[in-house]
């Protein structure tokens, strides 16, 4: 660990000036990434998975990663293996996050509907689960068992029934996945566990390895780096994918009342992940600004991670942004749409009722986005680079359809039929109408 360190965290004083969307994400603009050119630069690897399957995987693996994979799929005793050997703190840790994520998932369960339109007129709405998931689970720069919890835990709960695990092969394991990833997987019940990663797995998820007898998923979810991303966005189509989640992002909204010190330590949190993380502060106090970065040399001088931390936090994509009040910082927060938002305001609730942008929020000194990362029973898996304005984090409901189901009888269809023959000659397609009229000829 090092030293105390000053952090350049730079200053984007808006004060006196109005904003707006496009204003706010160039003047704080996440880190620099071309997903288009990224799909150029792995196309022929999808094409070549598509072709050669587990022999395509095993090479660009051995090629890239300097290990062999092999064997793909991972076996029972792997499985059981990494469970017998989890350090029973840590095997608590997984089972009580597993428990919590399973219980806000069975809350969030969509239910279906009926509606009465008239005599013998009904539509029902019901939720059916997809029929296979392909759940990616990162290796790189960390571990990520949390992750496995998120993506299977609310799969199950939906009710799919197969899932697939994909995680990539550690140097430090002999090129198989983290041990405690496998062991995580072990304690859902995942018996599909392949040891594959990056680009390679996103399309043998979508094509199939039918060498191993490892058909094509019709979902893929997941985070990854940004081939990962290309890769989902390259196949979508072919498979359904949850979104192209990008380096991690945290926006904290606080004002005089806020704890300084707490706030630090939060922005280095996530500023651990990635040099390419984006770490941001919108206050209107400049007193808590300064204190804030203050305690950031101290804090991020001093982590394990210091270097990538640094770079984080002196990136283009992390800054302090002064605003005039909490209707300019809620206006900024709106606009910039961040994946992770922690509200530290003397009433967060208020607050939170102008908040409309946001991938998961959290309230006030004791509701940090790391306890979200691990434990909240929340997702951690979200949508960043300003997806929050269309989109929302992964939850049972990413793994579930909405079927509407049309119910009516002669009675129902024939207080309308006149009008859907009205409409149908309107636009110029009279069998459509013609397809009605014909139920009530004598």
């Amino acid at each position: 660990m090092g030293e105390s360190k000053a952090i350049n965290l730079r200053t984007v004083d808006l004060r006196g000036q109005k904003f707006d969307s496009a204003t706010v994400n160039r003047l704080v603009p996440r880190a620099t990434v071309d997903v288009n050119q990224a799909i150029t630069q792995i196309s022929e690897l999808l094409e070549d998975v598509r072709i050669r399957g587990d022999q395509a995987v095993v090479d660009v693996t051995k090629l890239r990663d300097g290990v062999d994979p092999t064997p793909i799929r991972v076996s029972q005793e792997e499985l059981k293996r990494a469970l017998a050997e989890l350090k029973p703190e840590l095997r608590k840790a997984i089972e009580e996050s597993i428990e919590r994520v399973f219980r806000v998932s069975r809350e969030n369960l969509p239910q279906g509907t009926s509606v009465t339109l008239g005599n013998g007129a009904v539509v029902r709405q019901r939720w059916q689960p997809v029929d296979s998931v392909g759940l990616y689970v990162p290796g790189g720069k960390a571990v990520y068992p949390s992750s496995v919890i998120m993506n299977v835990v609310p799969a199950q709960v939906a009710g799919v029934p197969r899932l697939a695990v994909a995680s990539p092969a550690q140097k430090d394991f002999n090129g198989r996945p983290h041990p405690t990833v496998l062991a995580t997987a072990a304690l859902l019940g995942v018996e599909d566990v392949y040891c594959m990663g990056g680009p390679a797995a996103i399309a043998a998820f979508a094509y199939g390895l039918p060498q191993i007898d490892f058909a094509p998923v019709s979902l893929v979810t997941g985070p990854g780096n940004i081939y990962v991303a290309a890769a989902k966005r390259a196949l979508r189509g072919t498979i359904g994918i949850d979104s192209e989640a990008g380096t991690t992002e945290i926006l904290i909204l606080a004002d005089a009342s806020a704890n300084a010190r707490y706030i630090a330590f939060d922005l280095v949190s996530q500023a651990e992940h990635d040099e390419a993380a984006a770490s941001v502060l919108v206050t209107n106090s400049v007193e808590l600004a300064n204190a804030v970065i203050n305690d950031l040399g101290e804090i991020a001088g001093k982590t394990l991670h210091a270097t990538r931390v640094q770079a984080a936090l002196e990136g283009q994509q992390s800054a302090v942004v002064l605003v005039d009040d909490l209707s300019a910082a809620t206006q900024f927060a709106n606009f910039y749409a961040t994946e992770h938002l922690e509200l530290h305001t003397e009433s967060n609730e208020a607050t939170l009722g102008q908040i409309t942008n946001a991938g998961a929020i959290f309230m006030g000194d004791y509701s940090p986005v790391s306890l979200g990362d691990y434990m909240a029973g929340s997702s951690h898996v979200l949508p960043t680079g300003q997806a929050t304005k269309f989109s929302s984090g992964l939850g049972v409901h990413s793994f579930m359809r909405a079927q509407q189901v049309i119910d009516y009888n002669r009675a129902g269809l024939a207080e309308i039929a006149d009008l859907v023959a009205n409409f149908a000659e309107a636009e110029g397609l009279p069998a459509h109408g013609e397809a009605i009229t014909a139920r009530f000829d004598q």
